[in-house]
């Protein structure tokens, strides 16, 4: 298979491949300061909120490590080729990991509802076990759906050209150079990855509808903090969500956007996400002070 996406002049492939390094060592060093921060703060790795943050920032991780570092190396090496296993190996991880994704958002917006609008239910309601059922069945489903998508595009017959006009592996580019009729399939991939996105989408709408009437209600303190955090979610979801509903609620008919939604998704949201938890959470910042300061009063 041959990327085309990744064959540009040399000078602008140096360029791109050392923007994609640096926004890969700023993921990295975003999301692992939340997880260990996490860890090492009792406070916040017993909250639900904070448990399911740090499995979000784990996703982030893997997620933006199956499509970034591939690419940076293709940029700089010159050698657009992947082979046909190794290509529908990061079909299989993108789906599994951006599907956990979008169910963990999904779950972390039911915590938020559940702390602002049913608060006296939320120790009882919200514990350990559901925390966990929560986090272990969104990896779990986003699995069968992952193994649906790439069990379809393992069976399709590839006796054409071998060119993908994509950055990386997806279903739409592969389903472009089978050479056969792809139109069921299209359909059931629609049906299937557009299905859970734009479901997921308005649940997560319907919670912050809840939340936002309750907020109505609330002291002028309490309605600032409670706020702060879901907009702090709402704009995670926003840029999430958008280019996953625009890639796969409509028919595969690739168009030049396409590949920028799909490495906006892939690389540039993962770096946000980390800003957007930390710089909007007046906890997650303190915790990090500290724990940081306590680090380096330790190395004098």
């Amino acid at each position: 298979m041959v990327l085309l996406g990744l064959s540009q002049p040399r000078v602008l492939s140096l360029a791109l491949a050392s923007l994609l390094l640096l926004s890969y060592a700023a993921v990295l060093l975003g999301n692992l300061s939340i997880i260990l921060t996490i860890r090492a703060e009792p406070r916040l790795a017993t909250s639900p909120m904070y448990y399911l943050l740090g499995n979000l920032s784990l996703v982030d991780l893997y997620y933006t490590s199956v499509t970034t570092p591939r690419m940076a190396l293709g940029l700089l090496s010159g050698h657009a080729t992947i082979p046909l296993g190794e290509c529908l190996g990061q079909l299989f991880f993108l789906h599994f990991l951006c599907c956990t994704e979008i169910f963990l958002l999904t779950a972390t917006a039911y915590d938020c509802y559940m702390a602002i609008c049913q608060p006296l239910h939320y120790t009882n309601i919200m514990g350990c076990r559901t925390c966990a059922g929560l986090v272990a069945g969104s990896w779990m489903r986003a699995l069968a759906h992952s193994l649906v998508q790439t069990l379809l595009a393992a069976t399709l017959p590839y006796c054409g050209p071998n060119r993908i006009h994509h950055y990386f592996c997806d279903v739409a580019p592969l389903l472009g150079i089978a050479c056969t009729d792809t139109s069921l399939m299209e359909i059931l991939v629609v049906s299937n990855t557009g299905a859970i996105s734009l479901g997921c989408f308005l649940v997560l709408l319907v919670f912050c509808g809840d939340i936002l009437a309750s907020l109505r209600r609330r002291p002028a303190e309490g309605r600032r903090k409670a706020l702060s955090t879901c907009t702090a979610h709402l704009m995670v979801v926003a840029i999430f969500f958008g280019p996953c509903i625009f890639i796969y609620t409509r028919p595969f008919s690739t168009i030049p956007a396409d590949k920028v939604v799909l490495l906006l998704a892939t690389v540039v949201t993962p770096v946000l996400n980390p800003l957007i938890y930390t710089l909007r959470n007046t906890e997650m910042k303190g915790a990090m002070r500290q724990l940081w300061g306590k680090q380096v009063r330790a190395e004098e």
